[in-house]
């Protein structure tokens, strides 16, 4: 059952090298990988399942009684 954690590690390993890859400094990567767990656990402490929430995005839909609507 601990495959996941496995799992979870070679992708933070596989992050963490294109990253450096990349140019970044190995420490700025692993401070701004904590910064975005934390940032996560706040998210997740205040809205557990963000799926089950209604979308802040509205959607207008036309209107059909504006003046020129009847022409």
């Amino acid at each position: 059952m601990d495959d996941w954690r496995g799992r979870i590690s070679d992708d933070l390993e596989q992050l963490v090298d294109r990253a450096v890859t990349a140019g970044a400094k190995q420490s700025d990567v692993f401070a701004e990988m904590t910064k975005t767990i934390e940032e996560l656990k706040v998210a997740n402490a205040s809205d557990p399942d963000p799926a089950d929430a209604p979308s802040e995005i509205v959607l207008d839909e036309p209107a059909d009684d504006w003046p020129a609507a009847d022409k």
